[in-house]
C-alpha cells in the first residue's frame, strides 16, 4: 500500500493544505491539524480551559456547506491566515494580534450570515486540536473505499469529502476497517488503529462546488450497515512520512 496524499487542516472545516512529508510525534496528530476554529457566539468555548466540544459548536461543513466555498492558507512561518471567497473581499489576518484575530472572526460572521449564532470568535489554544474525536490521532482513508461506494451509486466521489490526513492506495475497499487494534508502519512511524471514522452531513458537501449533491452516510447504510469509512491512529513511534511512502499493517504475530 502507498500514501498518496498528506493534508492538514489548519483551521477546522476550511481547506486543506496538502504536504509533500510531515514528522509524526508520538501522541499528536499533524502539526497544526485544525489548531484552529470559528467558535459560533453560543459555543461554550473557553481557551483558557479548553474541552473538546462537539463540531456544532464550530462554523464546519456538517452545518455550513458553504465554508467549502472558503480558499484559506496559513503561514506558519508569519502566523498569518488568508481568506478568500467569491463575492466577498479578501482578508490577510495577522493571528498574533488581537486586531487579526478578531478581524477573522468578523470576516466569518458576515460570510455565514443567517447561519452564525452570534458574532464568531476565533478559537485557538495551545495544545489543543479542533477535531472530530477528543483523542489526538492521524485520519487515514482508502482510496478504494471512497471509489466502491461511488461506484455502487454511479458518482465519482472527490476523496477530500472525507478530509482525511492520509489518503492511501492499495487495498481492498473498506479493508481498513478490519486494522482495529492493529499497528501500522507508515513511513517511518509506527501507529495503533483504534476507531473507524464515522461519517456525517459533512460528507455530502462537494469540496468544489460547496453543494450537498451526495448523501455518503445513508449510502454506507444502506449497503454496509454501517456509517463507517476511514480509521483513526495514534502515533507510537514517531518519524518521517512522505507522499509515496509505504503503509503496511503488522502482522499480529510479529506483535508477540
Amino acid at each position: 500500500m502507498r500514501v498518496e496524499r498528506i493534508s492538514r487542516y489548519p483551521v477546522k472545516g476550511l481547506s486543506p493544505e496538502v504536504m509533500e512529508e510531515v514528522a509524526l510525534r508520538p501522541g499528536d496528530g499533524l502539526p497544526d491539524d485544525r489548531r484552529f476554529a470559528f467558535a459560533q457566539g453560543d459555543s461554550p468555548f473557553d481557551p483558557a480551559a479548553p474541552v473538546w466540544l462537539q463540531k456544532r459548536h464550530f462554523a464546519c461543513l456538517m452545518a455550513n456547506a458553504r465554508v467549502a466555498a472558503i480558499r484559506s492558507a496559513y503561514d506558519s512561518a508569519s502566523h498569518t491566515l488568508l481568506l478568500r471567497a467569491d463575492g466577498v473581499a479578501p482578508l490577510e489576518a495577522p493571528l498574533g494580534t488581537p486586531e487579526g484575530r478578531d478581524a477573522a472572526a468578523a470576516w466569518m460572521t458576515a460570510y455565514l450570515g443567517p447561519e452564525a449564532r452570534g458574532a464568531l470568535r476565533f478559537a485557538e489554544a495551545p495544545g489543543h486540536a479542533f477535531t472530530d474525536i477528543a483523542a489526538k490521532a492521524v485520519s487515514l482513508v482508502g482510496l478504494a473505499s471512497v471509489q466502491e461506494l461511488g461506484a455502487r451509486f454511479g458518482m465519482a466521489l472527490d476523496p477530500l469529502r472525507f478530509r482525511a490526513n492520509i489518503l492511501f492506495s492499495g487495498a481492498a475497499p473498506f479493508a481498513e476497517l478490519d486494522w482495529i487494534g492493529r499497528e501500522i508502519l507508515l513511513g517511518g512511524a509506527r501507529l495503533r488503529v483504534f476507531k473507524r471514522t464515522q461519517r456525517c452531513a459533512a460528507t455530502e458537501v462537494n469540496p468544489t462546488t460547496a453543494e450537498r449533491d451526495a448523501k455518503p452516510p445513508k449510502w454506507l447504510r444502506e449497503q454496509y450497515g454501517h456509517a463507517d469509512l476511514g480509521i483513526y491512529a495514534e502515533v507510537i513511534e514517531g518519524g518521517r512520512v512522505a507522499t509515496g511512502d509505504a503503509l503496511e499493517p503488522v502482522q499480529a504475530e510479529l506483535l508477540g
